[in-house]
């Protein structure tokens, strides 16, 4: 993809996650932790990604490093995904426990309207990536 819009985020000291721009124009965030600093800082920059968000995005959250995911994250996630720019948005959540799953899916239930992103739960990369790679006519 050409003219890929500028990602705009620099790592921080404290902050427990890095993102990078996907080929197809999405990001590929990275978690490792979600302490106060971390949930601080993804809620301002992706918040910025949403007021300016101009076409349909593929996203990929990789939780694998995080065993929990405190009510302070979730509630910033239901904020985020209510935001009606959030319905451009597909979004790949990869886990490896089932009580971030868990965390992932009150989230999406706590965010289901029109307007909140498409989330798809996966524990395996490679197949959040094929579903990411599907046109996005057909992701359901």
């Amino acid at each position: 993809m050409t003219n890929l819009k500028p990602l705009n985020w620099k790592p921080e000291p404290g902050i427990g996650y890095t993102v990078v721009r996907r080929e197809d124009g999405g990001m590929h965030y990275t978690f490792t932790d979600l302490s106060d600093a971390t949930i601080k800082h993804w809620q301002e920059f992706a918040r910025e990604h949403l007021f300016d968000a101009d076409r349909l995005t593929r996203n990929l959250y990789d939780l694998r490093q995080v065993e929990e995911v405190p009510e302070k994250a979730i509630k910033a996630a239901v904020e985020l995904n209510s935001d009606p720019s959030a319905r451009k948005i597909r979004l790949a959540v990869v886990v490896a426990t089932d009580a971030v799953a868990d965390a992932i899916r009150k989230v999406a239930a706590l965010a289901l309207t029109a307007a909140s992103a498409a989330i798809h739960i996966y524990t395996d990369i490679d197949e959040a990536e094929a579903w990411l790679s599907r046109p996005l006519d057909q992701i359901a």
